[in-house]
């Protein structure tokens, strides 16, 4: 059997015993709370009657239906032989169910109304009495339904046209009238699915139907015509709950009204014994609702359970995970699909890791391709400088001192280069923002001073910030010789800093002739460069990589004629002070 029938099989007993075991402590409760609860329970007749009508009107449109489509009742009915249509018609009322035969009646119409066949318990065939019919070819091919009265009698009807397919298109020929009728059994069927609700048919001034005495019926038959608002009536002995419901007919016209009534009295008395029986049943339907439901949803959920361990597993990352396939139902399929899915996001997962791993280590070279400029030509610069006899002793040592720490930022980007390819992660510390940028602006001032180029580090707020202070300083130094490099004539270069809520700012403003508006929108962009021979425009666009690695940014604002400011952003961790 397919889980979904299954499931609808499990959850409707499940959902059927629930509500009928909490039906019976409803009304224990109705039965404490009075009058509220025969309101409730009026309208719980309204749903038991429109559940009993919709069920017997479903069943005489289905089997009327599927008799109307029947190849041997149409060419039956194209023979427009009436002897042929009855013995036809005599042929379906035998192979109908024995209780569908007791309870309703079939009739076979012209489509002008005239009665050719009538089988069952309904009114005699009369070609007058069944106008309808006629009334009702406007709305077919579709099925038409609604409550009719038949000689002094009420019924509730189907009509369901029969059609021929023809060269012209289709013809009708004849209409199948099924019904029930709204007598005193069907008002005892729907007091005993309510519980007790009383039911009233009436029509044009007429009682129909009835499950009260005669006295009772005549009394509130008379009130309800005095007053048909009314929503509480007697009958002279008990007092009732009073709801209507119209019935309206095959063309929704006024078909008279259903009235059910609940009686305070009898929904109040016995109140002891009834209250200590409900209990004790309430207390045992719970205990078998809750035992059945247990081992209904225990089967059921199993596979679900699995499902949902695995998706736990997949949350941590634990792709290697599988799920047991115990079935080859929906959820089985399912398994197989999941796991499937798991296996294809290992194998992404591990490409997409390798990918990541060479995208950092491209991105990295390419850094330290760019950053490697710099240190080079300073110890190429320093290697020229000492061959120089001239060069005094406290220069040389300078100079040799540049070479050396120039060497040692090579060093420094070449491990971290090296350790990207063994797939190591540089270790972030927590360092002084002011100690970081004074270091930068030493390594910066060679070159700032080959260029006639003044670096300024103004006092004031520090910060402490997380970060790979080898990467985080070579962003300060590319930003520095990038300002350098837009001043050839020389200049100044401003470096302080500005705190702000959770997050620090340095600042780098320069004097030199600022940035195109065309190309500052473009300038974190790689290959895009201005103002600086040899440059390959990737320095800020790997600057910026690094701040947004760090959870950081970089801005740039350049006012007419008054050079360019690049400003990062970076969260802080505490901070450090203000130096006095």
């Amino acid at each position: 059997m397919k889980l979904l029938w299954r499931l609808w099989i499990s959850t409707s007993l499940s959902l059927t015993l629930v509500f009928a075991f909490a039906g019976w402590w409803l009304q224990r409760h109705a039965i404490d709370t009075g009058s509220r609860s025969v309101e409730e329970a009026v309208q719980n007749g309204f749903q038991a009657y429109e559940a009993v009508w919709r069920t017997r009107g479903e069943l005489l449109g289905t089997v009327t239906a599927v008799l109307s489509s029947m190849p041997n009742v149409r060419a039956a009915f194209g023979t427009r032989d009436e002897a042929t249509i009855r013995d036809s018609a005599a042929e379906i009322w035998g192979r109908l169910p024995p209780d569908l035969k007791e309870s309703a009646f079939f009739l076979v119409a012209s489509p002008d109304g005239e009665a050719i066949a009538s089988l069952g318990g309904g009114p005699p065939p009369s070609a007058g009495a069944w106008s309808v019919v006629s009334n009702a070819r406007p709305l077919f091919p579709k099925q038409v339904s609604g409550v009719l009265q038949v000689q002094g009698e009420l019924y509730q009807t189907v009509l369901t046209p029969v059609y021929v397919d023809s060269g012209a298109g289709r013809d009708l020929l004849n209409v199948l009238v099924a019904g029930y009728p709204v007598n005193s059994l069907l008002a005892a069927r729907l007091k005993e699915s309510t519980g007790g609700s009383e039911f009233l048919f009436l029509r044009d001034q007429r009682v129909f139907a009835s499950t009260l005495n005669p006295r009772a019926t005549a009394e509130l038959a008379r009130v309800i015509r005095a007053d048909p608002t009314a929503t509480r009536v007697s009958d002279g002995v008990t007092d009732y709950a009073l709801r209507a419901r119209p019935l309206t007919g095959p063309g929704s016209e006024p078909a008279g009204a259903l009235y059910i009534l609940r009686s305070y009295t009898g929904s109040l008395g016995h109140l002891d014994v009834l209250r200590r029986d409900l209990l004790l049943l309430w207390a045992l339907a719970v205990a078998a609702a809750l035992a059945i439901s247990y081992w209904i949803v225990r089967r059921v959920v199993r596979p679900v359970e699995e499902l949902d361990r695995a998706a736990i597993e997949i949350a941590r990352q634990n792709y290697g995970y599988r799920v047991p396939v115990e079935s080859g139902d929906e959820l089985g399929r399912l398994a197989r699909t999941f796991n499937t899915m798991s296996a294809s996001i290992q194998s992404a997962r591990e490409e997409l890791i390798r990918q990541e791993r060479m995208s950092t280590i491209a991105r990295l070279a390419s850094s330290i391709v760019h950053d490697l400029r710099n240190p080079l030509a300073a110890i190429y610069g320093g290697a020229e400088l000492l061959n120089d006899e001239q060069v005094t002793e406290p220069q040389r040592r300078r100079l040799a001192w540049n070479v050396l720490r120039a060497s040692q930022r090579i060093q420094g980007m070449l491990n971290d280069l090296a350790n990207v390819t063994r797939g190591r992660t540089a270790e972030r510390d927590t360092v002084s923002l002011r100690d970081l940028l004074e270091l930068a602006v030493e390594n910066s001032r060679p070159m700032a001073e080959a260029h006639a180029v003044r670096l300024d580090l103004e006092p004031g707020e520090d910060a402490e910030v997380r970060v790979e202070q080898g990467r985080l300083e070579r962003v300060f130094v590319n930003l520095i010789s990038n300002a350098i490099e837009a001043m050839p004539g020389g200049g100044a270069v401003r470096i302080f800093l500005s705190a702000g809520e959770g997050e620090t700012r340095i600042h780098f403003k320069d004097t030199g002739p600022g940035l195109a508006p065309e190309v500052r929108d473009r300038l974190f962009q790689p290959f895009v460069t201005q103002g600086k021979k040899n440059g390959l425009g990737l320095g800020l666009a790997l600057s910026r990589q690094t701040l947004l690695d760090h959870g950081g940014d970089i801005e740039v604002s350049s006012p007419p004629g008054e050079g360019a400011t690049f400003t990062v952003v970076l969260r802080s961790a505490t901070p450090a002070g203000v130096p006095g």
